[in-house]
C-alpha cells in the first residue's frame, strides 16, 4: 500500500514525506520477515527501506535503516558485512551525529566485532556507546526515527550479547540481569535473549540451567509461531558439544517436534 501511494505521489510536493513513510513501512516488513526467518525477503525489504530513505533525503532515517540491515547481517553470521554497513551509516550521519544514533550504532558495532572474535575493537565500541549514552541522557528527546531513548539498560543488553560472543559468561549474566531488571522486552525478544543467557550458562558448564532456559525460549517460539526464535534454539543446540543428559534429550525431542 505504501509503495502504491508513493507511485501516485512521486511527482507531488509530498513525495519526500511519502518516501519516509514507505521506508518505515519497509523496515517494519523486513522485521516481520526476519521473525519468520525469511531472510531473502527481509533483505529485499531492508534494501527498499534504505532506498526510500535516500529518496526522502533524510540522512538520519537512511542511517537507521542501514544500521538495521547491519544488525540483521551480524545476526545472520556475516559480521564483516555488518561492520562495513555500519561505517556507511556513520558517514551518512556526518561529523556531529545525535548521541542516540551514535550509541545505537556503536553498540551494534561492538556486537559485530565480538562475533568476529575481535575483543579489543568490541570493547572500544562499547566504550564509545557508553560515552554516547551519557550524552543522550542530557538530551531532551531521541531524534526520529528513534521512538525511545537508548539508555543504560539497553546498552547493558548489548553488553551482555557481546560478552556471550566473547565467551565471558560471568560478565554476560551480570549484564543480562542489569538489562532485564530495568526493562521487560516483548515476549519474542525476551525469548531471543533467553537463548543468549542459555549460551552464557552453557559456556559456564551449567548445562541443565542452559537447556532449561533454551527450552523456555523454544516454547515461546512455537507458541507464537516465531521461526526466528526456533532457529535460535536450533543454533544453540548445534553449538553444544557437552554430555547428553536427560535435559538435552528432552530438548532434542521438543526440537524435532517442530519439524513435523
Amino acid at each position: 500500500m505504501a509503495k502504491r501511494t508513493l507511485s501516485r505521489a512521486a511527482r507531488s510536493p509530498f513525495a519526500a514525506e511519502v518516501c519516509a513513510a514507505t521506508s518505515e513501512a519497509a523496515g517494519f516488513a523486513a522485521w516481520l520477515h526476519t521473525d519468520m526467518h525469511d531472510t531473502g525477503t527481509a533483505r529485499a525489504y531492508y534494501r527498499l527501506a534504505i532506498d526510500a530513505a535516500r529518496k526522502a533525503d533524510h540522512a538520519l532515517l537512511a542511517a537507521y535503516m542501514i544500521g538495521s540491515l547491519a544488525s540483521f547481517e551480524i545476526e545472520g553470521d556475516d559480521a564483516e558485512l555488518g561492520i562495513v554497513l555500519l561505517a556507511d551509516a556513520r558517514r551518512r550521519l556526518g561529523d556531529h551525529p545525535p548521541p542516540t544514533a551514535s550509541a545505537w550504532l556503536s553498540s551494534i558495532e561492538a556486537l559485530g566485532h565480538a562475533a568476529a572474535q575481535d575483543a579489543s575493537n568490541a570493547m572500544a565500541a562499547l566504550y564509545e556507546a557508553e560515552q554516547a549514552v551519557q550524552r543522550a541522557e542530557r538530551a531532551t528527546a531521541p531524534p526520529w526515527p528513534w521512538v525511545f531513548p537508548f539508555d543504560q539498560p539497553k546498552l547493558a543488553g548489548y553488553r551482555a550479547l557481546v560478552m556471550v560472543r566473547l565467551g565471558r559468561h560471568q560478565e554476560a549474566v551480570s549484564a543480562f540481569a542489569e538489562s532485564l531488571a530495568a526493562a521487560q522486552p516483548a515476549i519474542k525478544q525476551r525469548a531471543v535473549l533467553m537463548t543468549e543467557i542459555a549460551t552464557a550458562w552453557r559456556i559456564a558448564g551449567e548445562y541443565d540451567e542452559a537447556f532449561r532456559l533454551a527450552g523456555e525460549a523454544l516454547t515461546v517460539g512455537v507458541t507464537h509461531h516465531s521461526e526466528r526464535v526456533i532457529q535460535r534454539a536450533r543454533r544453540f543446540r548445534r553449538d553444544y558439544a557437552g554430555p547428553i543428559t536427560h535435559h538435552v534429550r528432552a530438548f532434542d525431542d521438543r526440537l524435532r517436534a517442530t519439524l513435523v
